[in-house]
Parts: structure tokens; C-alpha cells; sequence
């Protein structure tokens, strides 16, 4: 089935994020007239202007629904994901990822950078990519939860915390019961100075 946005509809535009359909609108350009799709971008409001033949093979897409979720959970959940060491290849391979605009790609870079963040900071390249992906992945849980901005960082926070983010736990007293030395008691007198009190008190 074709994918036919309407005015106040919300899309997915690669590498955008979410945006809101203004309008439909006839205009020329390089000489040729055709069927606009008007976006307004969810962060930044920036407007883009689509050919509406053109949607589909640049990737416009509808939000991913509040059922698949769930699915997108257990991408960025996923504790040990297999990155690329060489940073070049690390690189390209995320590049790719983002412009599909598949969700789930997208899931799998926010995982992968954060998990590469945790271990050893991110180069200034990776750092504006891992921020880039956040948002558009936030833009995308926004409206399949219809929450705020900062309710779907947190629900994504939250993912990654079951996965690459994993709190450590709190070893400190078990650390400290297996160190500490049980207290010396004192022995127990016996009975033979017991007696050499008595005797004494006698003389």
C-alpha cells in the first residue's frame, strides 16, 4: 500500500527525525511542475519540501506505532552488540544505518555509540553522530507514546539501561562484609583464677 501523508500528519524523514505535514502545494522547480509535500521538522522547525512522487525513494515513512515498541526496546536493550573496531569502518557502517531511516537501524546506532561511549569517549565525529541519532530516535518515541520531548528521552534512557547502560551494581558492603575480620572475644577466665582471688582475700 502507498504511503499518502495528510496535512497535520506526522512522518519520519531520514536523518530529520519526526516532522509535521503543513500542507500539499503545486510548485516549479528545474523547470518542472509537480506535487510538493511540505515538512516541518519536529526539532529545530526547519521546512522541507518533498516531490510527492519522490516520498518513498528518499525514505519518508509513518512513525513507528506505540505496539512495535516494544521491539525497539530490545535493540537498544541488547547488552553486548558487535561494533567494528576500526574506527573508518565503525564510521561508514553507522553512516549507512542513519540513512536508511529504518528505526531499528537507527536503534542499533544509538546502542552501538553508546556502548563505545562507555567504554572509551567518543571521537567529535561519533560524538555529533550519537547526538544526531538520539534526537531523531526521540522524535520517533514521542509521538508512538504521545509524551514530551524530555518523557521519550527518558523511556529511551531507560532501554539502554537494560542493555550497554547497565547500572553496575552496588558491591560495596558485600566487598566490605568479605573484608572486615570477625572481633576477637575475650577468653573466658578459668576456674583456677577464680581461685587464686579467693585465697587472696582470705590472707
Amino acid at each position: 500500500m502507498k504511503f499518502k501523508p495528510k496535512k497535520g500528519d506526522t512522518v519520519i524523514y531520514p536523518q530529520h527525525g519526526a516532522c509535521i505535514v503543513l500542507n500539499m502545494k503545486r510548485m516549479k522547480a528545474f523547470g518542472k511542475t509537480q506535487d510538493y509535500l511540505i515538512l516541518r521538522t519536529v526539532i529545530n522547525e526547519m521546512t522541507l519540501s518533498i516531490p510527492v512522487e519522490q516520498i518513498s525513494t528518499v525514505g519518508v515513512r509513518p512513525p513507528v506505532s506505540s505496539s512495535e515498541l516494544q521491539d525497539l526496546v530490545a535493540v537498544l536493550a541488547k547488552a553486548d552488540p558487535r561494533v567494528p573496531a576500526n574506527w573508518s569502518r565503525r564510521f561508514k557502517n553507522h553512516q549507512e544505518k542513519l540513512k536508511s531511516g529504518d528505526v531499528y537501524q537507527v536503534a542499533e546506532v544509538v546502542r552501538n555509540l553508546a556502548a563505545r561511549d562507555r567504554d572509551s569517549a567518543l571521537s567529535a565525529a561519533e560524538k555529533t553522530m550519537y547526538d544526531r541519532a538520539r534526537v531523531n530516535l526521540i522524535s520517533e518515541i514521542q509521538p508512538a507514546l504521545r509524551v514530551s520531548t524530555e518523557e521519550a528521552e527518558l523511556y529511551l534512557d531507560k532501554a539502554l539501561e537494560k542493555g550497554v547502560l547497565r547500572p553496575a551494581r552496588p558491591v560495596a558492603k558485600a566487598v566490605a562484609k568479605k573484608v572486615a575480620k570477625p572481633v576477637a572475644k575475650a577468653a573466658p577466665k578459668s576456674p583456677a583464677a577464680k581461685v587464686v582471688k579467693v585465697v587472696a582475700k582470705k590472707k
